[in-house]
């Protein structure tokens, strides 16, 4: 089964995509990890994105599809996790023709719904091991008394420079107005399913499992 993944910034996508990867054996698709694995492969595909990354310039959605599809084309496990993609109504429709092409299909769109006060509230109270990335929140997962990560025993913990409410509001508009459009898209198609995203991180797995069943 193939899935896609939408919710702004801190909505928790990543996490349970990484539920998904260990409990159904699906691969995450993640467009920036895509580019960087794509760019140190030494490829034809990987110079071309190699040069235009080094230029500045925005890679295209032509090259971004041709690297999905070359993971089509490889061992899927339990289905992909599209995560970060599509981001346009363009990047939607080009993403269901390659799928259609490969006789695949999506089994659900899964929007991770928040309310923005409490999510800027999460965010900027979360923090992650220097080590490992494990994640911690100062509100719903405070870092271990003894100052160790839980993962690693690493003692080093950091913040993001973004994570000010400030930027985290320019981020969210930012997403509202490209992924407003693509909500109704899915919806109109019938794929779109929600859930409460700032509910507790196994119960959002829980219903997201209960989606997929």
């Amino acid at each position: 089964m193939n899935i896609i993944l939408l919710g702004p910034p801190g909505a928790g996508k990543g996490t349970q995509a990484r539920r998904l990867v260990e409990e159904r054996d699906m691969r995450q698709l993640s467009t920036g990890d895509m580019l960087r694995e794509a760019r140190n492969s030494g490829t034809e595909m990987g110079q071309k994105v190699a040069k235009i990354m080094d230029r500045g310039e925005l890679v295209t959605d032509e090259i971004v599809i041709g690297l999905i599809e070359e993971k089509l084309n490889e061992d899927k496990g339990g289905g992909l996790i599209f995560d970060g993609f599509p981001r346009t109504l363009a990047q939607a429709d080009a993403l269901s023709e390659l799928l259609a092409k490969h006789n695949e299909d999506l089994g659900a769109v899964i929007e991770l719904q928040v309310d923005d006060k409490a999510l800027i509230e999460r965010i900027t109270a979360r923090s992650t091991c220097a080590n490992c990335g494990q994640m911690y929140n100062d509100i719903s997962k405070p870092i271990p008394e003894d100052g160790k990560c839980e993962n690693c025993g690493g003692t080093e913990f950091k913040r993001r420079e973004d994570d000010n409410a400030e930027s985290l509001k320019q981020r969210l508009m930012e997403y509202y107005k490209k992924t407003s459009p693509l909500i109704g898209y899915y919806y109109a198609k019938g794929d779109l399913k929600r859930i409460d995203g700032l509910a507790e991180i196994d119960e959002v797995g829980e219903q997201i499992e209960k989606l997929l069943d």
